[in-house]
């Protein structure tokens, strides 16, 4: 009996194992390296405020469903007690599912959600967190909002600091991140040495800011350039270069503007599909935050999983950019395929590297190393249809000629 008993343990346990690995290939959800902090996050992750107008069933079930299709990575930023102890409950028994990035220096004060950089207010409304989300330790401790040049300099030996390396160094935080809508201030930090994820505001719209303009400042929006921001360009390729992971906020253009004709930024709709294959075109991008305040949103949202080329294709959408404009190369693949196999937004990118930074052995190795290479191109222009951006890709080519010798 007692050898029955023990086989049939062993059977339910393989069954057990079974179901989870069966569960687990049901997901068509796709995963993605977060830097190099050694966690795959999934594409399209969830953010924090809808759980402040749901009950504990709705959240319950909200996240069950996210968890149930993949998403495995969540952005709390909310300090308000509801939110976080929505989502402790949603969580119970499925804590070890989700990698959690949670905001120092955010609390919750006079019925409000606020940012501090008070020592005391800081340590209280983390420890506030953990005690909502019933655990121990989050994998993500994002610095919250450090969007000008200021902040981000009296960061440097300050208490608060000093706050966030001890909870790296106790392992209540496993990696340390921060949140920016500032390019300049988010470049900064990815070239700080010990920022190892950024959160960064960006889509179809925000790419197009210059310089470190923040979205909402006064005339930001109605000043946008042809082609993406060079200061953009140069913290997508550091942080790819340097495997920083970027979690994208904003990814419909903030509260879904992107997604109406009559807010968007650019005067034309876009898709939930579009403005995610537009964030994950980068290969610094990690994940796409989204979000989401209820069931149908969600399942709107994770249509993604099953969506067509065609559906994710955003080529066509928004304002084109003559190409005597010299509108800038994003790396985004849509010139492609090029009529003789070169692998056009890679020579962009080796070429940008070498001009703005100068000629390397290593840069001229990767080069070299392409199958095809830009002195193969005919100049038949069947890329230049292809382009969002209007970027002059045969002028660029004869560049890259010039540059790297064939």
């Amino acid at each position: 009996m007692k050898k029955i008993y023990s086989l049939l343990l062993v059977t339910l346990s393989l069954m057990a194992v079974g179901c989870k690995q069966q569960q687990e290939k049901k997901t068509d959800m796709q995963f993605r390296e977060l830097g190099n902090t050694g966690l795959m996050v999934s594409e399209i992750s969830i953010g924090c405020g809808g759980f402040e107008k749901l009950d504990s069933a709705a959240s319950l079930e909200l996240m069950t469903m996210a968890l149930d299709s993949g998403m495995n990575y969540i952005d709390i930023y909310d300090a308000n007690p509801k939110t976080r102890s929505n989502i402790g409950y949603a969580l119970q028994g499925r804590r070890d599912e989700m990698i959690i990035q949670g905001h120092i220096g955010t609390v919750w004060a006079n019925g409000q959600h606020t940012r501090t950089r008070d020592l005391d207010s800081t340590r209280a409304g983390f420890e506030d967190l953990l005690a909502r989300l019933g655990t121990d330790h989050i994998e993500v401790g994002m610095i919250h909002i450090t969007d000008s040049h200021e902040e981000w300099d009296e960061l440097d030996g300050s208490p608060f600091l000093e706050y966030v390396f001890q909870l790296k160094k106790e392992g209540k935080i496993k990696h340390i991140g921060v949140s920016s809508h500032n390019a300049e201030v988010a470049l900064r930090a990815a070239k700080s040495g010990w920022i190892e994820v950024i959160m960064f505001s960006l889509n179809p719209a925000f790419d197009r800011l210059r310089g470190g303009a923040i979205p909402w400042e006064k005339g930001a929006m109605e000043n946008l350039q042809g082609g993406i921001d060079p200061v953009r360009v140069e913290l997508y390729d550091y942080c790819t270069t340097h495997k920083i992971g970027i979690t994208v906020m904003k990814t419909f253009g903030g509260g879904g503007r992107l997604l109406d004709e009559s807010t968007s930024q650019l005067g034309v709709a876009y898709t939930p599909e579009q403005c995610i294959a537009y964030c994950l075109a980068k290969p610094c991008i990690s994940t796409c935050i989204l979000g989401i305040d209820n069931m149908d949103e969600l399942k709107r949202d994770l249509h993604w999983l099953h969506a067509t080329e065609a559906e994710k294709d955003y080529s066509n959408v928004g304002p084109r950019v003559d190409a005597d404009k010299g509108g800038d190369c994003t790396y985004c693949n849509h010139c492609s395929p090029c009529s003789v196999g070169i692998p056009i937004a890679k020579v962009n990118e080796l070429l940008d590297k070498a001009e703005r930074d100068g000629m390397t052995p290593e840069l001229q190795a990767q080069y070299d190393a392409l199958t095809h290479h830009a002195g193969e191109c005919t100049h038949c222009g069947a890329c230049l249809s292809r382009c969002p951006f209007g970027v002059d890709i045969p002028t660029q080519m004869d560049r890259a000629k010039e540059v790297f010798g064939k």
